[in-house]
């Protein structure tokens, strides 16, 4: 996989913490210099920090490379990894054969000339192979020169008042991430309230067929799963005088026997022309009428009872009788849901209306949990939007149709972020970035992988999952996404260790 580079920080940090007898010898024997070199590099699979010695020809310089994995940002723990010094045509390299903890490696080199080359570390794991390349690596000719430049980056550099060190083996212990600011087209957004309805295809209302008395045997509630062609219970139009089931089934039946009494007599009598066709032919379509009639009556009404089935699996989301109700015929009884297609729908002022044309998706955020999904997560879309008003509701409806992914419940509310169409850009970070502190909004700047700013910013709209950044913030900055209120815990308090379990 061919790496690409997405940030190169050269500061400088003390040696002091480097003795730490519990991961072997310091990186360098005790001097007055004690400058180091701290490099970030980015695949698109890893962040690389580096923390090395200044570079020297003839002397060994040592490497402490910090491997994080972008996917979830905790350390790199099966991977074999080589690193080579390229300077001009020389080329050394080093394969440890295991990292020092997991996540870290250290490595020893020795280059041989001055210039300016390249650090490589190819990795290789289970999962596949990758490369970061660290360029504009500079070798000196002596020790004091390398460390003249290494402290004038250091002085130019500069921590800042609001800088806070977290360190790579504190962040890979909790929820951490970062990412860059973007600068990305970032238009309107109608934030509202909206709620969720099924969708027609997605329930089915189950109405009685003929009047009579609900005869419940089992135990059927609302939320229960049904699969299609459950019975569920019965009508029973036997217990009434007037338009009784068991008469009229009776009566089918008996104009069925008699029908076809008829038509098989004439059907004889017409072999010796003794019956005209006409006659024939009536008398068939009699049979036919009246077979009609007692079939549906057999399937539907067997012994003057109607049973009741599901037409669709699914779940029962409302029950509208009660065991021995007398019920109507065409009167509702049952609503069977499936609950996997749905429709979204907010009501907006009518000075929305210029701008619904311009709708370009959503994000839903459900109010009980604060999950946020986007329309196309939920693979949605735009349904309809309102084209008048009255006076009894003069406000808009707009309408989004979506798969429940997210085990969203119809005639819930959910908040709702309408997004529209724009040629303006934004400089936007994720909505978990910004930290507020007293009406006030900062985010934490990544200077390196274990030193952050905690810098003042001004935000704009939000479409609940990124956030608007006005001022304070420039693109291509890497900001915490996550963790960020620990790393406000650790500056306000102090309580963390800046270098606790730090590999020195």
């Amino acid at each position: 996989m061919k790496p690409f580079i997405l940030a190169i920080c050269l500061t400088m940090i003390t040696f002091g913490c480097r003795t730490n007898p519990k991961y072997g010898a310091p990186l360098e024997d005790a001097h007055v210099h004690n400058e180091t070199l701290q490099l970030t590099a980015y695949s698109a699979d890893y962040e690389l920090f580096v923390e090395a010695t200044p570079f020297v020809a003839g002397q060994t310089g040592d490497i402490l490379a910090h491997f994080t994995r972008l996917k979830d940002f905790k350390p790199l723990t099966d991977g074999i990894v080589t690193v080579s010094l390229t300077v001009g045509s020389d080329v050394i390299r080093q394969t440890p054969e295991q990292p020092t903890v997991p996540g870290i490696y250290r490595f020893s080199l020795q280059p041989a000339s001055t210039g300016t080359g390249s650090l490589t570390f190819d990795i290789k794991t289970p999962d596949g192979e990758a490369q970061i390349i660290i360029p504009d690596i500079r070798i000196f000719d002596n020790e004091h020169t390398a460390h003249e430049a290494a402290a004038a980056v250091a002085a130019q550099a500069g921590s800042g008042s609001n800088a806070v060190t977290f360190t790579k083996e504190q962040s890979w212990k909790v929820d951490f991430a970062t990412e860059v600011a973007r600068d990305e087209p970032f238009g309107q957004v109608i934030r509202t309230t909206a709620q969720i309805l099924p969708s027609q295809g997605d329930e089915q209302m189950i109405v009685a067929k003929a009047s009579g008395t609900a005869l419940i045997n089992t135990n059927i509630t609302e939320g229960q799963s049904v699969a299609a062609g459950q019975k569920l219970f019965t009508i029973d139009g036997s217990m009434t005088a007037d338009n009784n089931l068991a008469v009229r089934y009776a009566e089918a039946e008996s104009e069925y026997n008699r029908a076809k009494a008829e038509y098989e007599r004439k059907a004889e009598l017409a072999k010796e022309n003794v019956v005209s066709q006409s006659d024939l032919l009536q008398a068939k379509t009699s049979f036919a009428n009246a077979e009609a009639a007692y079939n549906n009556m057999r399937s539907n009404f067997a012994a003057g009872k109607q049973s009741v089935t599901s037409p669709i699996g699914g779940f029962i989301s409302h029950i509208m009788v009660q065991n021995g109700q007398y019920i109507e015929a065409g009167q509702p009884v049952l609503v069977v849901s499936q609950n996997r297609n749905l429709f979204i729908k907010a009501e907006l002022q009518p000075k929305y209306f210029d701008i619904l044309k311009h709708i370009t998706s959503a994000n839903i955020r459900t109010i009980n949990d604060n999950r946020i999904f986007s329309l196309e997560e939920m693979g949605g879309r735009l349904l309809s939007y309102g084209k008048t008003v009255d006076a009894d509701n003069p406000l808009i409806p707009v309408v989004f149709q979506v798969n429940n992914k997210a085990d969203l419940l119809a005639g819930s509310f959910v908040e709702l972020f309408i997004k529209t169409q724009t040629a303006s850009q934004a400089v936007t970070v994720p909505v978990e970035t910004v930290i507020e502190e007293m009406g006030n909004y900062f985010v934490f700047v990544q200077l390196t992988p274990e030193l952050f700013e905690k810098r003042p910013v001004k935000t704009g709209v939000t479409d609940g999952m990124r956030i608007e950044i006005r001022e304070g913030l420039r693109a291509g900055e890497r900001v915490v996404v996550k963790g960020a209120i620990l790393i406000k815990l650790s500056q306000a308090s102090g309580a963390l260790d800046a270098h606790a379990g730090h590999v020195h």
